[in-house]
């Protein structure tokens, strides 16, 4: 009885922690990059959903931008197909770009789907929808890489409407050029181009690492905290590499740019989203606004 008594304390204590969190952001948006291996594996997929549900259940308004790389890829294989990726962008062909439209537009349904089984409603649309994501074709490194767009231009009209009406917008990182031509967006990209025209309060990347580093080898050097000018200064070091390098420079470019706070999150760890946002001591690396508390 007594253990029993004191679990139901501890839950009261969580609670109670997540309290002054929850009032700091009622009514403010917050934008989900979500992909990588939580999207895989079928019981982390749910409980995504659940944190992002919770979310917009005590007051937040969340917007969810995935991805589907590795979905994409199976199925380019399934056509006999290889997939290539330049500077960690998939070579887009036209047939590519056919297959990829069609497994966002699932994945997105899938995600659609499971919000609603929890009661909360979603809507989901590309970034074609409302003109929300325009693009012109990128580049990498000079190679044509087909297919690839670079954003432009956000036009968030449609998120607003969507979180005015009490709905949980999902996004598909696909866009159209000022011809019209659809165009595959690298997912981190979008997740920031929206946060950043949404002004939103937090942005939050469920990535398949911890957080950040400052020696990747070393697990002792992982940074809980840190401001935008210390990560361009990590950058500049040369001490991200690899997948990180784009998504930090994009963090830091966000925070630049109106977003409040950017959160890197393990999303194979479960409930990584309610862990960081509702406990003082969070479990990824958050990047804040330079002269804020490291706290």
């Amino acid at each position: 009885m007594e253990q029993d008594m004191e679990q139901v304390l501890r839950k009261a204590e969580v609670l109670i922690e997540a309290l002054p969190y929850i009032q700091k952001f009622n009514r403010k948006i917050i934008v989900v990059k979500y992909g990588g291996s939580a999207m895989s594996n079928e019981e982390l997929q749910k409980n995504v959903i659940k944190d992002v549900t919770l979310l917009k259940l005590v007051g937040f308004k969340p917007i969810i931008v995935h991805g589907g790389g590795r979905e994409i890829s199976r199925w380019v294989g399934k056509v006999g197909k290889e997939a290539r990726f330049v500077n960690g962008l998939r070579v887009t062909d036209e047939e590519t770009m056919e297959i990829a439209e069609m497994v966002l537009g699932k994945v997105n349904k899938s995600l659609v789907t499971m919000v609603q089984e929890l009661g909360v409603k979603a809507v989901g649309i590309s970034g074609k929808d409302g003109g929300l994501l325009q693009v012109e074709k990128k580049y990498a490194d000079g190679q044509d890489i087909g297919y690839v767009g670079e954003i432009t231009q956000v036009n968030p009209k449609v998120l607003y409407d969507l979180l005015e009406k009490d709905f949980l917008p999902i996004v598909a990182p696909i866009g159209l050029d000022d011809r019209f031509q659809t165009y595959n967006i690298n997912a981190d990209d979008a997740a920031c181009a929206i946060a950043r025209a949404v002004q939103a309060e937090k942005l939050a990347f469920l990535t398949d690492i911890e957080g950040l580093y400052k020696d990747i080898n070393d697990k002792t050097s992982f940074i809980s905290r840190l401001t935008a000018s210390d990560a361009e200064h990590l950058i500049e070091g040369g001490y991200i590499g690899g997948g990180m390098l784009p998504k930090l420079s994009n963090c830091t470019a966000a925070i630049r740019n109106g977003v409040s706070r950017v959160h890197i999150l393990d999303g194979r760890i479960p409930h990584c989203l309610l862990l960081e946002i509702f406990t003082n001591k969070g479990i990824g690396t958050a990047i804040i606004k330079d002269g804020e508390s490291l706290g």
